[in-house]
């Protein structure tokens, strides 16, 4: 029986698709990262479906919640200069898990932080801000000062706000349910090191963590039949000035990087999100991180200078 013509598909040229011995290997890039799509299925044309919507989905989200690209939802927010601005459902959910992580991590985790990460440049620049910018800077910073219904937000003008602490893990967690909705077998999702595997591999996945003191290089391998994982650090977003370093992970309260918060932070949750918000929450602890995580009861590994 021939296979109908209708089962043609071609990746876009964004896409790469190779075999593997227990199945497909997908990338391509999206929010910065590299972004691989690990499935285990015998079908090619099977596997290009499913490396079609993991890039559509992640696309979309990066193109929706980015604050870089103009005119997209969340630049409108950014720029409504104290006025009202509608949201949808999809933004009102982050909205509420930014706020929990804003409450546990006792101000910390704050997505309104847009001033000093603007102030603290990590690609290129070496300067220390001068105490009166971050003072500035501050005083357009803090997720208590927005409110929002479920269809609207409102800030006060200056002020703005980044989901790039979460978006890239709940794009996660969107793909992998969205691809073991439509079809039953074991994947993995990896966008930039945050990883899910929602369905349940009997084999296992073969994770590695990078190692912070030797970059590319795995210093641990990990084995994953089903769940998440997601990695915060200052490996390869830091400066130093005057033989200090200072890491890209800012405290909102004082605007400065955290003292001595770990190189990386990997942690091991059921979902993507959960993973993200307790790696970031522990870089935040610094020195406290080990301690932060042990009371969380999840598995993780820190790695310190």
């Amino acid at each position: 029986m021939t296979k109908p013509i209708s089962r043609k598909l071609t990746a876009p040229t964004a896409m790469s698709l190779q075999p593997r011995p227990w199945g497909f290997l997908g990338s391509f890039t999206a929010m910065a990262s590299p972004c691989e799509i690990l499935m285990q299925v015998s079908d090619e044309y099977v596997a290009k479906q499913m490396l079609t919507l993991a890039y559509d989905e992640a696309r979309r989200i990066e193109q929706k919640f980015s604050r870089f690209i103009q005119g997209n939802a969340v630049w409108h927010l950014n720029h409504a200069q104290g006025e009202s601005r509608l949201i949808d459902l999809e933004t009102l959910h982050l909205l509420q898990f930014a706020e929990k992580c804003y409450v546990l991590s006792d101000t910390a985790f704050d997505i309104s932080a847009c001033p000093l990460m603007a102030l603290w440049r990590f690609e290129g620049q070496h300067r220390i801000p001068e105490q009166a910018e971050i003072d500035d800077a501050l005083s357009h910073v803090g997720f208590n000062r927005i409110t929002f219904t479920n269809n609207t937000l409102t800030m006060p003008a200056g002020m703005s706000v980044d989901f790039g602490g979460i978006a890239k893990e709940y794009a996660v967690d969107r793909t992998a349910q969205l691809l073991a909705q439509r079809w039953p077998h074991a994947v993995l999702v990896n966008f930039g090191g945050d990883i899910a595997c929602p369905v349940i591999n009997k084999d296992g996945w073969q994770v590695g963590i990078e190692n912070p003191h030797k970059l590319d290089n795995a210093a641990a391998l990990l084995t994953i039949r089903q769940g998440a994982l997601a990695t915060s650090g200052n490996t390869r977003r830091y400066i130093e000035v005057a033989g200090k370093r200072y890491g890209h992970i800012i405290n909102p309260k004082n605007g400065y990087p955290v003292e001595q918060a770990p190189l990386s932070v990997t942690v091991l949750a059921p979902n993507c999100v959960m993973a993200g918000m307790l790696a970031t929450m522990s870089m935040l602890k610094g020195a406290q991180a080990e301690d932060f995580l042990q009371q969380q009861g999840v598995d993780f590994k820190v790695f310190r200078g």
